[in-house]
């Protein structure tokens, strides 16, 4: 291919040419290759129709381009349309060659033997890991080098979920319940009363955990995390539906059966009122010893109370446990410094969870079961 530039008479020689003639040498489809290759490089889009076009007219010697891709390549300087067309001539290709540097130390086959290792250990520190590919790999390597090649794995350190711990037969009864209620449509469980009880701490102390600082001031007192040995807290006890928020106690301390009784009498049942106006409706609470007392359950069968039968360590089934989770990130964010702040805050975060959102909860109970049947009853996500 040779570029002739046309010159405008009475300007300078290094003035940029208003027109590029490209005419062809090889072959028709060779030409048509190298079109595209500019046009891709140049930004020059053009549709499917348009390029089968140009492809039935055979381009031989002296054919020109099209206007509008002259256009494009007029707007390109001299220099760079000239190298495009040799690296063309060159490899076949108009992609720039990959720069020829120091090779990794870790090839292509220790990757995938390095991503298999750390998908076997999940929970494995980085120096053990480090320690693991000098023996392995019989190469020095350091923990920077390992950092780096996991990151080349598509992978990354990350903090892992809290869930609690569940045995073989723990697991083997979430699976049986799950599958003895996954027939239960949405309507049946928006007729369930969830019940929970969760503590509530100070945040004032914990304030710290990052800090921005230089590597000599370590030892600052102001960068320090400070923390409180034994918080002032607050145990609090909810219930919810989908068709809102029922009441809310808080009290200091532990709870018992007793206790647990006088809650149940004082704010279950006017609860259960307001939210199902007379309808008949199902009891929610986990296996806590207070819920599973015997005066408890005699009580809750003189009143003629369904409950519903828990498995237990499954606080991911019940939607009540995402309604703390969000209280305890907006106790997060707004930081209160007493106990008195304390219950005023978890009160007014309580009365603002609106309805959609314990909708949107209750609605997923379905999904949450298929999970733990298809994981055999292990945790789940939620």
């Amino acid at each position: 291919m040779r570029a002739t530039h046309s010159k405008k008479v009475g300007t300078g020689s290094n003035k940029r040419p208003e027109k590029l003639n490209v005419h062809i040498r090889n072959s028709w489809r060779t030409n048509l290759q190298l079109i595209r290759s500019i046009g891709n490089m140049i930004g020059y889009k053009k549709s499917l129709s348009e390029w089968q076009c140009l492809s039935e007219v055979k381009m031989g010697r002296g054919s020109p381009i099209p206007p509008m891709l002259r256009q494009k390549i007029v707007e390109q300087s001299s220099s760079t349309v000239h190298n495009i067309i040799q690296r063309f001539r060159k490899s076949g290709t108009i992609s720039v060659r990959k720069g020829q540097g120091r090779k990794t130390i870790m090839d292509a086959r220790d990757l995938r033997a390095l991503r298999r290792h750390c998908i076997t250990y999940r929970n494995a520190t980085v120096m053990e890991i480090t320690t693991w590919a000098q023996e392995y790999f019989q190469k020095t390597l350091s923990v920077n080098t390992i950092h780096r090649a996991i990151r080349r794995c598509r992978l990354k350190l990350y903090r892992s979920k809290k869930k609690p711990y569940l045995n073989m037969i723990q697991k083997r009864r979430r699976f049986l319940w799950a599958k003895a209620h996954l027939k239960w449509t949405v309507a049946k469980w928006k007729t369930v009363l969830w019940s929970d009880e969760s503590k509530f701490e100070v945040l004032f102390g914990k304030l710290g955990r990052h800090v921005i600082r230089t590597k000599e001031d370590k030892d600052n007192p102001s960068c320090y995390q400070r923390s409180v040995q034994k918080p002032a807290s607050l145990m609090v006890w909810g219930c919810m539906s989908a068709c809102g928020m029922g009441s809310l106690h808080i009290w200091k301390g532990t709870i018992n059966a007793e206790r647990y009784i006088q809650v149940l009498e004082q704010h279950m049942l006017p609860s259960r009122r307001r939210l199902f106006q007379g309808r008949p409706c199902i009891f929610q609470h986990d296996n806590a010893r207070p819920h599973t007392a015997s005066i408890t359950t005699s009580w809750l069968r003189r009143r003629r109370i369904r409950v519903l039968k828990w498995p237990a360590c499954s606080p991911d089934l019940s939607p009540i446990e995402n309604i703390w989770r969000i209280i305890k990130r907006k106790m997060r964010q707004r930081r209160p410094k007493t106990v008195e702040q304390l219950e005023a805050c978890i009160r007014q975060e309580w009365d603002n969870i609106p309805i959609p959102k314990l909708e949107q909860l209750v609605s997923s109970v379905p999904r949450r079961l298929q999970t733990v049947i298809k994981r055999r009853g292990d945790a789940t996500q939620w």
